[in-house]
């Protein structure tokens, strides 16, 4: 039963038994048993003041694990099992799995549990770095798909479905596509028709929901991925929801995937000794929704239209909204994420969140070359958007200069030369020997690290992935143009960190497919 189909539990005194994980650990902490046990805090008896100061000692009471009555996260039977299935029918999937090493360890244990060594999966080039780790894990191949770029913004959004139907086609060996979808910037994909094309060809469909766990409780936010087809979804209950960080879920569509699976691969993944703080916030946060999440998230949303308004009125800011959405890549936008595009007040996205934390106490989320970027939740307030809004008006007035309200000329970057060929799989590069080369000598070596730069923030080239005269030639037009390299152990880029020899020959025995293009052949075997 989806959010939207659940009948509503009244919220009383009662609520916290409708958090099985957390009313178990409170019984516990009130039976009173003599610790001989881990943690060596002993629930609190030794812990440091500063410990005791920032967790309670109620909180610490119960910071146990492996208890009998508290269930096993590997093997749950009792109070988690029950946690995980309200879970489950609350956002609307077949299986719910409590995760403790953030949205990246959902990520690697959901590409293990869809992949085997070798498989072919189809992924967005501006996939998160977690992705990349998933794919070591696994042993797969990426065949990387250009997300749309929107270049008065600076930010790359999602896959096309044009994009997504070439690729198909092209790389009938692949077993999945991993989506991002909403992006950073709150930005969906159309789920429901890639969802068609794809099983439609017997792939799978994989979403790297990071940034929507809030999106099953309002019909007014683009549509949940598991409601939308897709046959997993990574959220991160701690960024939108009220989770603490590091706490995320795993939703299962049962079908193309089993249960027993994904749990192998969650098991494999995570820790025996789990922190039962993190999952009875899980617990808690799905209790919270599902008493007034629809009520909240509704709150919300006037809140953000409201900002939305109110910043793009004044002068050198612009703060896009659904006016952008509906064309290839953007099929729709949450609008509790406002992005507000400062470059017109002669300012760095980067310039303007420093000014924003010191001088107006105001912290963002994310700042790029010509954005920054706020996250409106479920917690705020008018004061707090109050707050929001009266910084931004008081940095505008202080701005140097005005440039002109609304949208800019589109960023002014080279265009991202085409994705380089792969010579090896992200598993083979991770495990390959490395050495720093000056960047002079980079072309036809293998990299051994990403280099990505913001904007638009998709890799230039990734492990694994030869560098090109076209790649090389644009990093440093990047670096020229006074934008910063990330994923780098350099960053000043005077050297780069390639595979060694052996592993530049492992590259030779044959080229290595990309999404809609012709079979690239390692340019030494020609």
């Amino acid at each position: 039963m989806t959010a939207g189909e659940r009948e509503k539990e009244p919220a009383d005194a009662a609520a916290f038994s409708r958090a099985p994980l957390a009313e178990a650990m409170r019984a516990y902490r009130e039976a009173g048993a003599l610790a001989f046990h881990t943690p060596g805090h002993k629930q609190g008896l030794g812990a440091h003041r500063l410990l005791r100061e920032r967790i309670t000692q109620e909180g610490l009471a119960e910071e146990v694990s492996l208890m009998q009555e508290l269930d096993d996260l590997h093997g749950p039977e009792g109070c988690i099992k029950e946690a995980q299935e309200r879970a489950a029918r609350l956002f609307g999937a077949d299986a719910a799995f409590f995760m403790v090493n953030g949205t990246t360890g959902a990520i690697h244990a959901m590409l293990l549990a869809a992949l085997s060594p070798g498989d072919a999966v189809l992924l967005p080039r501006n996939a998160h770095r977690s992705v990349w780790g998933g794919l070591v894990l696994a042993g797969a191949r990426p065949i990387y798909i250009e997300p749309v770029v929107d270049a008065e913004l600076g930010i790359a959004h999602g896959l096309s479905t044009a994009s997504v139907r070439a690729a198909v086609a092209a790389h009938p060996e692949a077993k999945a596509l991993l989506l991002i979808s909403p992006t950073y910037y709150g930005v969906a994909s159309d789920i429901r028709a890639i969802a068609e094309i794809v099983h439609g060809a017997g792939l799978l469909l994989l979403v790297d929901e990071a940034h929507g766990a809030h999106l099953a409780f309002s019909e007014e936010l683009p549509p949940a991925a598991l409601a939308a087809g897709a046959d997993m979804a990574a959220q991160s209950t701690h960024k939108l929801l009220g989770a603490m960080t590091q706490a995320s879920l795993l939703l299962l569509r049962e079908g193309r995937v089993t249960r027993r699976r994904v749990q192998a691969a969650m098991s494999l993944l995570t820790t025996t000794s789990p922190n039962y703080l993190l999952l009875a916030s899980l617990d808690i946060a799905r209790c919270q929704m599902e008493e007034e999440g629809r009520a909240l998230l509704a709150r919300a949303l006037r809140l953000a239209r409201h900002l939305r308004r109110e910043i793009d009125a004044i002068e050198g800011l612009a703060c896009f909204g659904t006016e952008r959405m509906g064309g290839a890549g953007a099929y729709a936008l949450d609008e509790l994420k406002l992005t507000v595009t400062v470059a017109g007040l002669g300012l760095k996205g980067p310039e303007a969140a420093s000014l924003l934390r010191h001088r107006h106490k105001i912290e963002a989320e994310l700042a790029d070359e010509r954005n920054v970027l706020f996250l409106i939740t479920y917690a705020d307030t008018e004061e707090t958007a109050g707050r929001l809004l009266e910084a931004l008006r008081a940095m505008a007035r202080e701005a140097g200069s005005v440039r002109a309200p609304g949208f800019l000329t589109p960023v002014e970057a080279a265009a991202l030369p085409p994705v380089p060929p792969l010579a090896l799989t992200p598993r083979e590069a991770f495990y390959r020997r490395s050495a720093a080369v000056p960047f002079r000598e980079a072309v036809g070596r293998i990299a051994a690290e990403g280099i990505s730069f913001y904007p638009p923030g998709i890799p230039v080239i990734c492990p694994g992935e030869l560098f090109t005269a076209e790649v090389c030639a644009y990093i440093r037009a990047m670096q020229e143009a006074g934008l910063k390299a990330a994923g780098a152990e350099d960053a000043a880029l005077a050297a780069v960190r390639v595979a060694e020899e052996e592993a530049k020959e492992a590259g030779e025995a044959g080229g290595i497919h990309l999404a809609g293009k012709r079979k690239i052949d390692h340019p030494r075997s020609r």
